[in-house]
């Protein structure tokens, strides 16, 4: 199975917080502004499929996924 790498670009973050409702193990947001916080850049294998739910979701595309 190949490992999953998440990357956040923070420009592009809108603060929507689909991400952390979709993925609330990996995601957080600032309390100043909204703008994500990555809690683990490779999440466990359970944890795939909420990730990239969290992704697809994402309306600004401020997070890449890599698979190794």
């Amino acid at each position: 199975m190949p490992k999953l790498t998440i990357h956040i670009d923070q420009v592009k973050c809108v603060g929507a917080g689909s991400c952390v409702l979709a993925a609330p193990e990996v995601f957080d947001q600032r309390e100043e502004d909204g703008i994500v916080i990555l809690l683990m850049e490779n999440p466990p294998e359970h944890l795939t499929a909420s990730v990239k739910k969290a992704a697809r979701l994402c309306p600004a595309l401020a997070i890449i996924l890599e698979e190794k």
